[in-house]
């Protein structure tokens, strides 16, 4: 609980200092029942890839202990939002060509996995499903190509 705890406290130190440094900062939010998104909540794939939302600092938000509370706009409707710091998943700002991933559960499943093997040996159904749970943790990982994204908003304006 204490790594959850000061990992939760570190994705908070990166919000504030992204903040800071560009203005804006993004964060990729996992679907789950104590995520509260007003009366919208998660919708189509929102479920199995996440939510992206953006703040910065004109808007009114508070970052507890608990996670971050916010009046978010949907459309043009402002709503009541709750994201528990758990189910923050990354952290990122594209100003700054920067990110911060944090995709605990998955490590969490294959690092207990491998745990449950008995003593120092590993059978080979252990070890495919580690292999599998890592490959699976791999496809969640983000990939952002802040660069490539202005180059293609520069070629543009050409």
């Amino acid at each position: 609980m204490e790594n959850e705890e000061r990992l939760n406290n570190l994705k908070k130190q990166i919000f504030y200092e992204f903040l800071d440094i560009a203005g804006r900062v993004m964060v990729l939010v996992k679907y789950s029942p104590n995520v509260v998104i007003g009366n919208r909540g998660f919708i189509g794939e929102e479920k199995e890839s996440g939510i992206i939302l953006v703040f910065n600092p004109k808007m009114t938000f508070t970052w507890d202990e608990y996670g971050i509370s916010a009046s978010l706009v949907f459309g043009a409707a402002p709503q009541k939002c709750f994201i528990p710091a758990g189910s923050i998943e990354a952290v990122y700002s594209a100003e700054l060509n920067a990110q911060f991933v944090a995709a605990v559960h998955e490590r969490q499943t294959a690092r207990d996995l491998a745990g449950s093997e008995t003593g120092n040996k590993c059978t080979a159904t252990g070890a495919e499903n580690s292999t599998k749970t890592a490959k699976e943790a791999d496809k969640k990982i983000i990939s952002v190509d802040f660069v490539h994204k202005k180059k293609l908003n520069k070629d543009e304006n050409e």
